[in-house]
This record gives C-alpha cells, structure tokens and sequence, in this order.
C-alpha cells in the first residue's frame, strides 16, 4: 500500500513554514509586547487595560497593518505622534531582545515525517539561530530552489503570508493562531487553499494538498 502523504501523488514538493504562529506558538511573545505596550502606556499616564489591549490588537489586525504593534500604539495613545513615538521606543527596549519561542507541540514530529515522506522543508525569512536552540533547524532546508507551484505555504497571517504566496502561486494552509486567529480574506485572491487550528488538521489539509 503507497504511502498515504506521498509526494509523488501531486505536483508539490515543498512544504515551507512561516515559523511564527505555525512552527512557535507565538503565545509568551504575545503576552511580552502587549504586556510592553501596556506598561509604556502607562508611562505617558495612559492608563490601559487587558480588554482595551485586546480590542487595539483587534483592530489592527482586522485593518492588516503591516506592523501590528505600531497599530496598537497608535490606537491606545490616540494617535498622538509624539506620544506614540515615544511609546515605540520604550516597546522596543524592552521586547527587542527579547528570545520567547515556543514549539508548537506536535509539530516536531510532523516536520520529520513530512522530510521522510520526501518532502523538502523550509522556513520563510527564519531568525536559524532559533531554530537551532530548538533542535529543529536540520529539519529545515535554508536555500530552497523550487518553483513556486512545486510549493504550499503553511502560515498564520493573510496578509504577510497566505497572500503573497498565492500571488506567487504556491498552495497555502492558514494556521489560524495567537493574534492573527480571526485574520479573514478580504478577496478570493487572498483565500488560502486550507484552514487549520492544531497539528493534526495541518497534516489532513497537507494530506489532501498532496492527494492522499
């Protein structure tokens, strides 16, 4: 019997991950820059709370900025360009170094099965040293050299990742996590092929991509 995740049943022969949101949780980052945003505001006297947090991460979001944190300042200090100025720096310093990866449980193991199925695996625009700490970087292949078409793209944002692989014209996998989780399509242009929530339905959307 063939193997059910073969790649020789499609046309694809890469699987690259945006690794934040997909390959690290992303959660403890999260916490740290809203947490940041939040005491920085509170420096300027602009008293903020979890919810009005949330709601600023909402809407920047909901609007695809493409610096989300930036957004966030902007909304809770109203605008005001000194102000936010300010904020942003004081953010910076205290996120900048920051190092909160955290492997997404389950997909270890996905990575090397996808690897012994055959398939290439690659990162998109990785920081390998975090990779490294976190015993996976050989699963990964740095320097791809695939057609687009040969490729699906498995990444939690529409707007940074799911859009311009399509435009591209990769398969893509949304991986709706963390802040991005409620991240739609404004078009067809920028519907992913698959939605996924966890480890186990991103290896049944790969099986399906992959004409298992």
């Amino acid at each position: 019997m063939s193997d059910p995740m073969s790649p020789s049943k499609s046309t694809y022969r890469a699987v690259i991950f945006d690794i934040g949101g997909a390959v690290d949780l992303e959660f403890a980052w999260e916490i740290a820059v809203d947490g940041a945003i939040a005491s920085a505001c509170g420096m300027e006297g602009i008293r903020v709370d979890p919810g009005m947090v949330e709601e600023a991460s909402e809407q920047a979001v909901a609007a695809f900025a493409p610096d989300v944190t930036l957004h966030m300042i902007e909304t809770l200090c109203g605008g005001e360009p000194t102000t936010v100025a300010r904020v942003a720096r004081r953010v910076e310093a205290m996120t900048g170094q920051l190092d909160a990866f955290q492997l997404r449980p389950g997909i270890e193991d996905l990575l090397k099965r996808l690897k012994d199925q055959g398939l290439v695996v690659g990162a998109r625009e990785p920081r390998w040293e975090r990779l490294e700490r976190a015993g996976i970087a050989p699963l990964f292949v740095r320097h791809l050299a695939m057609a687009p078409a040969e490729c699906i793209l498995v990444g939690d944002r529409i707007d940074l990742d799911i859009a311009p692989a399509k435009t591209a014209g990769m398969a893509t996998i949304q991986f709706r996590s963390g802040r991005w989780r409620r991240q739609r399509p404004r078009s067809a242009a920028e519907t992913p092929d698959a939605v996924v929530t966890d480890v186990a339905e991103l290896e049944a959307a790969l099986r399906e991509l992959l004409g298992g």
